[in-house]
């Protein structure tokens, strides 16, 4: 196919893509009350305050197109197979596509391991310290920029294993140099933790680190698989 063809292709498929996203935003914004009300429940106890006229308004188109991404992530996934699987040789398409599969499983997975997880510890630590000070009144546009932002950045963290086999898979790292990285691994964990994390508090960081860790280390499992494997990369 001329190159042309292939940008009016990928044209095409962004655009499909992002309706998409509105046309599932869209629907989320009808659910938006029960949707703010399921990621208010890990704060128990706390009352949240509107600060500022339409501040909830746009809380909730907020919420709704994070809603919308999250569901219309299968689609978009999709579309980038649709792209990118006629241009692979057979055996980078059986890999591909199981590879891309397990992304959107991590990444919901991650979405689910924050508000778990992360979320409750963060918050039972941040409210806890100050308490007999403070009395807690949180704006509820503040809140959930901070829950909606650690639940991202954990679903993206989870893609870490996804990486680490195509990698590996392509040839282009080993598993014993994976291995071998452990240190670094524990390292990058830890600013990982640090960084992405929006709160300060050692609980949320040492949960998210160790968690990225463990990930490290299933996918050093599944490149030392792929590798060992008869036909494999070595």
């Amino acid at each position: 196919m001329p190159l042309v063809d292939h940008l009016e292709e990928l044209r095409d498929r962004v655009l499909r893509a992002l309706v998409a996203v509105v046309v599932a935003a869209a629907g989320c914004l009808g659910f938006v009350r029960p949707l703010v009300r399921l990621l208010e429940a890990p704060a128990e106890g706390i009352r949240f305050l509107q600060l500022a006229p339409g501040e909830f308004l746009f809380v909730s188109l907020k919420v709704a197109g994070y809603g919308g991404l999250t569901l219309a992530l299968p689609y978009l996934l999709y579309e980038v197979l649709a792209f990118v699987l006629p241009g692979l040789t057979r055996r980078e398409r059986r890999l591909v596509a199981p590879a891309v599969a397990a992304s959107a499983l991590l990444f919901l997975t991650g979405l689910a391991f924050a508000w778990w997880a992360l979320v409750p510890a963060a918050l039972n630590f941040l409210v806890g310290y100050g308490a007999d000070v403070v009395e807690p009144f949180w704006s509820i546009e503040r809140y959930l920029d901070f829950v909606l932002l650690l639940m991202l950045a954990t679903g993206l963290a989870f893609q870490l294993p996804v990486l680490q086999l195509l990698l590996g898979a392509f040839g282009l790292v080993k598993a014993r140099t994976m291995a071998g990285a452990w240190r670094w691994v524990v390292l990058g964990s830890a600013l990982a933790g640090a960084v992405l994390t929006p709160s300060t508090d050692p609980i949320t960081m040492l949960l998210l680190s160790g968690a990225i860790s463990a990930l490290f280390l299933v996918g050093l499992g599944l490149v030392a698989l792929v590798q060992w494997r008869p036909g494999g990369t070595g």
